[in-house]
């Protein structure tokens, strides 16, 4: 073993104690454990998600009650089953796991993963959340019962309205399940704002007509998008992301936009459900740099009423107040930053 690798270790030990002090021992958690995560190259983009979608107690509930079901082949819901009950299960209450069986699994499934460059975070979360719903879809059919993980998709309606100066009008609407929604971002903006555009009536016209069955031809219409079934877990992302032509090249939109630590959805279909549900910010995955390729991931996690910053291995209690340091920037949209990027809303019900 290397002097690196021992100073390593020593680090580990010293960051797991210190977190155990800032805590305090009569206000740690009973049963909650705060483990790092070995980054493997680059693979911060999955720890941040993973140590995000631990700390949504509805999920993880879910993910271990899987665990604890019969044997079954191993595939990247059993590995990812197998990484949550080995944080659940450990003696200590903080300190460093290697997610080494889970990553191992994920290269393998997956060529985009299957190496040591910097991923996206959304997209590796997509490509879980997708993988995790498949596997159970099929079991589903194997087993001619019922998936053992509660789909928490956000249903979202897409109503088109056309009207003809010699016809009715007329309105149809089509539904659709989203694992997350994606939102644009603009300068000195919140969240709120977003979902407000997100939801914003658009116009259907010129080559983008919408073709009418009724009539057998296109029309001029307007089509807008509202939330229909509100999720136990609500996802957010910030499409902080634009190619720019100019430049030939993704850039980052390191655009201030506040979030809040509690959230109610306003732009719903007239027949959703729980329109008063709240939700409270449980986790926000943060990218740290200047572009898609490039940077780090971290995520900051609420547990048991306080904060949490999760950076690879590194476990650190914050004060509520630094969130804001996440909002993002006010001034240019390529500077190195470290903003929001997914969002994770958890409802009180």
């Amino acid at each position: 073993m290397t002097v690196r690798n021992i100073a390593s270790i020593c680090n580990m030990g010293t960051n797991a104690s210190a977190l155990e002090k800032d805590i305090g021992p009569e206000q740690f958690p009973i049963n909650e454990h705060y483990f790092g995560l070995v980054n493997f190259g680059n693979t911060c983009y999955c720890n941040s998600v993973l140590q995000a979608l631990y700390f949504c107690r509805p999920f993880r509930e879910n993910v271990l009650a899987y665990k604890a079901q019969q044997k079954k082949k191993e595939n990247l819901l059993t590995c990812l089953a197998d990484l949550f009950h080995s944080i659940a299960t450990q003696k200590k209450k903080v300190g460093v796991i290697p997610p080494k069986k889970f990553i191992s699994r994920l290269r393998k499934e997956n060529d985009l993963f299957d190496n040591y460059m910097q991923q996206d975070a959304h997209e590796f979360l997509n490509y879980l959340l997708n993988t995790v719903a498949d596997i159970l879809q099929e079991e589903k059919k194997q087993e001619k019962q019922n998936g053992r993980l509660k789909n928490n998709g956000t249903a979202v309606t897409t109503e088109t309205e056309m009207e003809n100066k010699t016809e009715p009008t007329w309105v149809s609407s089509k539904d659709e399940d989203f694992l997350d929604l994606s939102v644009d971002v603009e300068q000195n903006t919140s969240i709120t704002h977003c979902l407000r555009d997100f939801s914003n009536t658009e116009t259907l016209c010129s080559e983008y007509k919408y073709y009418c069955e009724t009539c057998c031809s296109k029309q001029e219409a307007q089509k807008r998008m509202r939330v229909k079934k509100l999720p136990m877990i609500l996802a957010l992302h910030l499409k902080r992301f634009k190619y720019m032509e100019q430049l030939h090249r993704y850039t980052k939109l390191s655009y201030r936009v506040v979030f809040p630590l509690e959230l109610r959805l306003f732009n719903t279909s007239g027949d959703a459900v729980n329109l008063d549900r709240m939700y409270d910010l449980v986790a926000v995955v943060v990218h740290c740099g200047s572009g898609p390729n490039r940077g780090h991931y971290i995520t900051i996690v609420k547990s048991h009423g306080f904060w949490l910053l999760f950076d690879d291995d590194i476990v650190e209690k914050i004060d509520a107040q630094a969130i804001e340091e996440f909002y993002g920037l006010t001034s240019d949209i390529s500077k190195n930053s470290e903003s929001g990027y997914i969002l994770f809303y958890q409802s009180r019900e």
